[in-house]
């Protein structure tokens, strides 16, 4: 008998127990018939008294000032971020020991969110399915995977304002570089690859793409130009640039869904504010909690050992 049929069992034991004394007036003989000590009578008693059917209900025993009891305030704050930010169990983890001081277990995280009904996250996006082996640059700047992500927004009078967001990730430290523009063409892919030189802080070796028509001719030879390669990914193969799709998935989260667009000016300067938290701030699951920057400079600092041969 599992815990849940248990306790509807003895709900409905303590409840005929009583009924029973009640209908005979007689404690001794319901005690009897149905095998219960007095003192568990009366204890039953005095709950349905005090609390109704409620009050016969089992009740988990839990001292209010168990030394090893999650404060209230801590509960609170994990139940805020998760609904706010849709953070699984783990990124909980890392944002509260990084952004609130506070240590806590990821099982003791995961019991506050059965406990309180949200252990479940929406269903937002299918699971994709993966073609092909993860892999992961260690060199910053071998690889960098760029992408763009369309956005629908809306005024403040309900107006529909179509915006481009174009993404840089760099796959050795998932470091990002992020720019909008209204329209979605080759020469603001260029500009984008421009803003990406001047904002990141290593060489880049080559950038892969879809074969977008922004990604064409005119931006190819811009790339090759400036002395980095452009490769194309295999047609109909989002995955070989998982990276940067898996961000976006991370912008529509964490930062799309709490937006208010009011202009463009807003959204640039929102959007450079969220790159930089991104990049310095923000745990990253691939690097255990650390932020890009940091694993970054753990890359420099100790470079990757290449054997001779």
């Amino acid at each position: 008998m599992n815990a849940e049929a248990n306790a509807a069992f003895w709900f409905q034991r303590k409840l005929v127990t009583l009924e029973y004394a009640e209908k005979w007036g007689n404690v001794s003989r319901a005690c009897r018939t149905f095998n219960v000590s007095r003192a568990s009578f009366y204890r039953w008693k005095k709950r349905f008294e005090d609390d109704g059917r409620e009050g016969l209900r089992s009740r988990t025993p839990l001292a209010k000032d168990h030394p090893r009891r999650i404060p209230e305030e801590t509960v609170q704050k994990v139940l805020e971020l998760r609904r706010t930010y849709d953070l699984g169990p783990q990124r909980l983890v890392w944002y509260m020991e990084r952004y609130h001081d506070t240590k806590i277990s990821f099982g003791s995280v995961y019991r506050i969110l059965v406990r309180h009904g949200v252990n479940r996250l929406p269903q937002k996006a299918r699971q994709r399915t993966l073609h092909t082996k993860r892999y992961a640059k260690r060199v910053p700047g071998h690889h960098v995977q760029m992408d763009v992500k369309v956005l629908t927004l809306r005024t403040a009078d309900g107006k529909r304002v179509r915006r481009y967001q174009y993404t840089a990730v760099d796959d050795a430290t998932r470091v990002r570089a992020l720019q909008v523009y209204a329209r979605h063409s080759q020469s603001n892919a260029i500009r984008f690859f421009d803003y990406v030189v001047r904002r990141f802080p290593f060489r880049i070796n080559t950038i892969r793409t879809d074969r977008g028509h922004e990604w064409q001719a005119l931006f190819h030879w811009h790339v090759e130009d400036q002395g980095a390669r452009h490769v194309y990914i295999k047609p109909r193969s989002p995955q070989l640039n998982g990276k940067v799709e898996r961000s976006h998935r991370t912008d529509q989260e964490e930062f799309y869904q709490l937006l208010t667009y009011k202009d463009d000016v807003d959204l640039e300067k929102k959007l450079a504010a969220w790159e930089n938290f991104y990049n310095l701030d923000r745990p990253h699951g691939a690097h255990g909690g650390r932020t890009p920057y940091e694993a970054l400079r753990e890359l420099l600092v100790q470079p990757e050992s290449v054997s001779s041969g």
